[in-house]
């Protein structure tokens, strides 16, 4: 089987270890045009692009497929089949008809819910209980198509956006390996249509949602700092001064206090009123700063323990 793979971010890359791994031949690997990255701003290749290159396999990264030259080049290669993996791109039908079993996606949610860009973030913040990852076959519509097969996982409460997205990354690549084994072996996989309700859309996530709002309830304000380690980090107003939060859990607040207020500073966190519930925050990250735990701040900021005792 002639395989060609499409993907960009580190959650792609076991995804294409596992279509190397099956012995099929990957013919071609498309990602992303190398994007400006780090402090410097140098152009820096995809996850995807250096497991491609480090294993020998020609990388295309054209912009889009609207060009009749790209389109002519993806077909040049002869794929069976194209798997496609948070490629980036949404391709057009034209695209999905070149292989002739046309076109697989490895998709971070149980469709119809959080179909879209930030599936595994948009679960936790949603308070889902689990999650898992399908393997589809394309069609135009955006994550619309039939499921060939599903994994799931519970989503618990230390799960962060990282941990979660680290398991869903090597289940998608498990559930890959089994399409890609039965079809080699012979077998047609049954595609089973989307369900009609229940459809949910994960939008991209926007660095200005990082910011906490304390006169929100505490469990909704955790799942928060949960879905955003690693990116793009919860941030807050903590007694005057704009801090990074890294890891906070709800517990039983003070009734009556005013939302934002500092009601406890102590080695265990600091804990914030909130409308419902409080904040308590145990690792957060000053401005220019590492990331600490709540005791080496107060540490630094003596003042903060002195005014609460």
């Amino acid at each position: 089987m002639r395989v060609v793979f499409a993907g960009t971010p580190e959650f792609s890359v076991p995804c294409l270890e596992a279509c190397r791994a099956s012995g099929a031949e990957v013919v071609a690997v498309y990602t992303q045009p190398d994007r400006p990255a780090g402090r410097g701003r140098k152009l820096a290749a995809s996850p995807v692009k250096e497991a491609a290159l480090a294993a020998g396999i020609p990388v295309e990264q054209p912009e889009s497929f609207k060009a009749e030259a790209d389109r002519a080049r993806l077909a040049a290669y002869a794929p069976d089949l194209m798997v496609v993996v948070a490629y980036g791109l949404i391709l057009p039908r034209k695209v999905l008809a070149i292989p002739g079993l046309g076109c697989w996606n490895v998709h971070a949610s149980l469709l119809p819910r959080w179909r879209g860009a930030a599936p595994i973030q948009r679960a936790i913040l949603a308070g889902d209980a689990e999650s898992g990852v399908d393997l589809m076959q394309m069609e135009a519509g955006l994550d619309t198509g039939p499921v060939l097969i599903e994994r799931r996982t519970p989503i618990t409460g230390e799960d962060t956006g990282g941990s979660l997205h680290d398991r869903l990354s090597a289940l998608g690549a498990d559930a890959l390996a089994e399409g890609l084994r039965r079809t080699m072996a012979g077998e047609t996989l049954v595609a089973q249509p989307q369900a009609d309700e229940g459809v949910a859309y994960a939008h991209k996530l926007d660095k200005a949602e990082a910011r906490l709002d304390f006169s929100q309830p505490a469990d909704a304000l955790a799942r928060k700092v949960r879905a955003f380690d690693p990116w793009p980090v919860a941030e807050g107003d903590v007694a005057g001064e704009r801090l990074r939060i890294w890891a906070a859990h709800a517990i039983e607040g003070k009734p009556g206090a005013e939302p934002g207020t500092v009601l406890a500073a102590t080695r265990a966190g600091i804990d914030i009123a909130c409308a419902e519930g409080a904040l308590r925050l145990t690792a957060i990250q000053r401005a220019g700063g590492r990331r600490i735990g709540a005791a080496d701040y107060l540490n630094a900021r003596p003042e903060l323990k002195q005014a609460l005792s």
